[in-house]
């Protein structure tokens, strides 16, 4: 399983980001797809989950500005980024959970940087 995300750039605080993560690969069943980022000199932190009913979860600093969502069958996850901050900048990582085997994979990051 592999997972590549596209979607990050330089972008005005106040403006909006789409970032996309696809899986490659078959023979598993997608659980828990999820994006964390990393800020400069921070720890990395989960950021909006999505769980295996389509139940989203969101970290409380983004809530109300970014939207996480899934296509099941194109094994995609979206983070749809609004009313961007400082604060948002950092590395975009995208997680996957599988069952069927259990797994647990992460994909490559994109950048996201907020220009004053």
């Amino acid at each position: 399983v592999q997972l590549q995300a596209f979607g990050g750039g330089l972008v005005q605080a106040g403006g909006s980001l789409r970032l996309s993560c696809a899986a490659s690969g078959s023979g598993f069943t997608i659980n828990v797809m999820g994006w964390y980022r990393q800020a400069p000199g921070k720890q990395r932190e989960e950021v909006a989950i999505i769980e295996y009913g389509g139940r989203p979860d969101y970290v409380d600093s983004v809530k109300g500005r970014f939207t996480i969502s899934r296509d099941v069958a194109k094994k995609t996850v979206y983070l749809q980024m609004n009313n961007l901050k400082p604060e948002d900048t950092g590395v975009y990582y995208c997680r996957l959970a599988t069952l069927n085997p259990t797994g647990h994979y992460w994909g490559e990051g994109t950048e996201v940087t907020l220009s004053s």
